[in-house]
């Protein structure tokens, strides 16, 4: 496994990328809080999309699930870094947020696996 840093200027793009390439796939979504440790916020939930302010100045927000019953919207504020988790074949497998007072949150996918791999494979 390989990680590489999204540099701030390019977080709306990633994100606005990264949300299309994976929309629906079922992720897990993780808090670790220095603090209180770590806290699975989310569990098997489709991704919807993680949106990012055009500049990089405001939070980050993480939208997951298709009802309300089964929907979490998760937002970091003041993120510091982005890192991602790759396999040694090139797929995202992790996203790790930073933030300024140390969280860290990790979207991790069920499957990790190249978008182009499962394409077509689910009906929208």
């Amino acid at each position: 496994m390989r990680s590489r840093q999204v540099p701030r200027a390019e977080w709306f793009s990633y994100f606005r990328e990264f949300s299309e390439q994976h929309q629906e796939w079922l992720v897990a979504l993780r808090v670790i809080h220095p603090q209180l440790g770590s806290q699975l916020e989310a569990k098997d939930l489709p991704l919807e999309g993680v949106v990012s302010d055009p500049e990089g100045r405001g939070p980050i927000s993480i939208h997951l699930g298709r009802s309300a019953r089964g929907n979490v919207e998760h937002d970091i504020q003041n993120p510091i870094q982005v890192w991602v988790e790759m396999t040694d074949e090139g797929a995202e497998q992790a996203v790790n947020i930073e933030s300024g007072d140390g969280t860290k949150t990790i979207l991790e996918f069920r499957v990790a696996a190249l978008p182009q791999a499962v394409d077509g494979i689910l009906e929208r």
